[in-house]
Parts: structure tokens; C-alpha cells; sequence
């Protein structure tokens, strides 16, 4: 099965900006802002993003955010927990009014 993922692509990930540097820029540094310690600590953000990776099935993100979380001082545990919470709402999302097309009226 052919897979347009490749893990060696994941450092090339700031290269996204060559071709517009400015916005590129601004892209990141709302990116930094976004990541940054708040009301929520840069380890609960990352297991949000992690989670939200596997919602979103990107293998490029699934990859950062479990090096992220574990360098913020997540455990497996904890990440399993969150990637269980976008599963259940994910697969929650199938039951509900937007998950299908089928009417039932």
C-alpha cells in the first residue's frame, strides 16, 4: 500500500514557508503563541494535540505530538487516555446528527 507518509519528511516541516516566508512567519508565530504555557500547560496542550492528531488521522502530527508529550513529561498512560477521549468522540461522532446522512423521518 502506497502512503504519501513519510517519517523523514517530519524535520522538513519549517520548509512549508519557503515560498512565502511572511506568512510562514506569521503562521509560526501564532503557532509558538498558540503552544505556549497559559491557562493550560504546555503538556496538557500537547496531549490535546495529540489527540486531536489521531482525530484528524495525520501521521506527520501523531509523530510530533507523541515526541512532544513525552518531552513535556507525559506518560504513555496519559497519552493513551487522551488518544481514547478523540477516539470516543470520533467514533461518537458516527451516532450523531452530523456522523450520518441516513434520516430516520
Amino acid at each position: 500500500m502506497e502512503t504519501y507518509y513519510t517519517p523523514d519528511d517530519l524535520p522538513k516541516f519549517e520548509q512549508i514557508g519557503k515560498d512565502a516566508p511572511e506568512l510562514a512567519k506569521k503562521f509560526f508565530d501564532y503557532y509558538q503563541a498558540v503552544f505556549s504555557e497559559g491557562e493550560l500547560t504546555e503538556r496538557e496542550k500537547a496531549l490535546i494535540a495529540l489527540a486531536v492528531a489521531h482525530a484528524v488521522q495525520c501521521p506527520y502530527c501523531i509523530d510530533a505530538y507523541t515526541q512532544t508529550c513525552l518531552e513535556k513529561g507525559s506518560n504513555p498512560a496519559e497519552m493513551t487516555e487522551a488518544v481514547h477521549v478523540a477516539v470516543a468522540i470520533r467514533g461518537g461522532g458516527i451516532s450523531g446528527p452530523r456522523g450520518s446522512n441516513a434520516k430516520y423521518y
